[in-house]
């Protein structure tokens, strides 16, 4: 159950966040709870790969690279979705990541998610 709510409040999350922010797009609600997903599947099993490959960049930016693998997981997201969801470009897309991450943790906090 507890994923369930998670996932909405994703969606609801991306969803507004397109609204907000000029170089995001979506078609609907139904599109940003596909997006929620499919970014969670490529957090939990592209990002590790990512985090392994780019070890030695990682430890010399203190960390730092982790937001351009954010950005790269947004991306691939909307590469995936299609005409669904779309980023214009990288910026956007670590712009994107980085909200989106915050707004999750406020949430996931206020909510007591696990």
């Amino acid at each position: 159950m507890n994923f369930i709510i998670n996932l909405l409040i994703s969606a609801l999350v991306v969803f507004a966040l397109s609204n907000v922010m000029p170089g995001v797009a979506i078609s609907g609600y139904g599109s940003a709870i596909i997006v929620a997903l499919v970014i969670g599947f490529l957090t939990a099993f592209v990002r590790p790969i990512l985090g392994i490959l780019t070890l030695p960049i990682n430890i010399l930016t203190l960390g730092l690279f982790s937001f351009v693998i954010t950005a790269i997981i947004i991306l691939l997201a909307s590469a995936i979705m299609g005409d669904s969801f779309h980023v214009d470009g990288f910026w956007y897309a670590m712009l994107f990541g980085v909200v989106l991450g915050i707004v999750n943790s406020i949430v996931g906090g206020l909510f007591g998610g696990d």
